[in-house]
């Protein structure tokens, strides 16, 4: 995988679908991970902790464990049934033991008619441990794959991995076998395009600083300091976009967003949003292949070496 340095100035104007200023995509990470791991090593299961002291991956930690499960059991029904009532969708990341795990809530996306994208088989184990042993991560993004297919009934068109820990094979992989979409890359407000030795694939940004778990968990903001912040990003974009088209993407955990006392936050954010025009609640597949037949009107081939003068 390979991509160039495009700075903003050095690009055309992004023209969104209907003059769209800004493509919205609100992402559900539908995560599952394992109580143990075989190892006497420190298991970070599902991510960050919330209590320090972190056990070995041997032990069951029960109070990390069921803090994140509260969002399987809880906090997920309370987030579809808010965007039921605000009439948006969501794109949502699933690992792919969830299907089996916890298919509640996958059955509850497609039921929907939601994007589902692919997040790795386990949310515990990350690409990155094989970065060294290309042939282990082929066999987990291609597992992860099948298991899609098989529970979707069509095959994935995009990928996030587990903690955004990808390598340099990813994408490549990911390009391969058909998909148009790979959301690791945290470094851009548009979307643009990645080589690969089997073709391009469009980096469709995810993002770590508009996420619950950075702003609430990490970071302790209040449950309006953190609709402000959603609120701040979205304004500036939008504002932006007005010449060359935006993404914002706002990450959200249901064991963070999904509390009772934080929904208020997203429900006055996707209000605020919605009284945009021309904010498009976008999906990824929707910009990828806008994007696949549109981006020489934005970043015409050669355009890095114009960056380099």
């Amino acid at each position: 995988m390979e991509y160039d340095y495009v700075p903003l100035p050095h690009r055309k104007p992004l023209i969104w679908p209907n003059g769209a200023r800004v493509a919205l995509v609100m992402t559900f990470n539908l995560e599952t991970w394992d109580l143990t791991k075989p190892t006497k090593e420190k298991y970070y299961a599902g991510g960050p902790a919330v209590l320090p002291d972190v056990l070995a991956g041997d032990t069951p930690d029960f109070p990390n464990y069921t803090w994140r499960e509260y969002g399987q059991r809880v906090g997920i029904w309370r987030l579809f049934d808010l965007f039921d009532e605000q009439g948006v969708k969501a794109s949502c990341t699933t690992n792919a033991v969830t299907f089996e795990r916890r298919k509640a809530m996958t059955d509850a996306c497609l039921e929907r008619g939601w994007e589902l994208l692919a997040h790795n088989w386990e949310q515990g184990e990350l690409l990155t441990d094989f970065a060294h042993e290309p042939a282990k991560e082929r066999d987990i993004v291609l597992r992860s794959l099948e298991q899609y297919e098989k529970y979707v009934g069509k095959r994935a068109k995009g990928w996030l991995s587990s903690s955004l820990r990808g390598t340099l094979q990813t994408a490549d992989i990911l390009a391969e076998h058909g998909c148009t979409f790979y959301c690791d890359l945290l470094n851009d407000d548009q979307p643009y395009l990645l080589r690969t030795p089997n073709g391009p694939i469009v980096s469709t940004p995810y993002s770590n600083e508009i996420n619950d778990f950075t702003l609430l968990t990490r970071r302790g903001h209040t449950t309006d300091e953190y609709r402000d912040v959603m609120i701040e990003e979205l304004n500036v974009l939008y504002k932006e976009g007005a010449t060359s088209g935006r993404i914002m993407n706002v990450g959200i955990h249901p064991h963070v967003s999904g509390r009772a006392y934080r929904i208020r936050a997203l429900r006055e954010f996707i209000q605020h949003a919605k009284n945009l025009p021309g904010v498009w609640f976008a999906t990824r597949e929707e910009i990828a292949d806008w994007y696949l037949a549109n981006h020489e009107s934005h970043i015409p081939t050669g355009a890095s070496a114009k960056a380099a003068e």
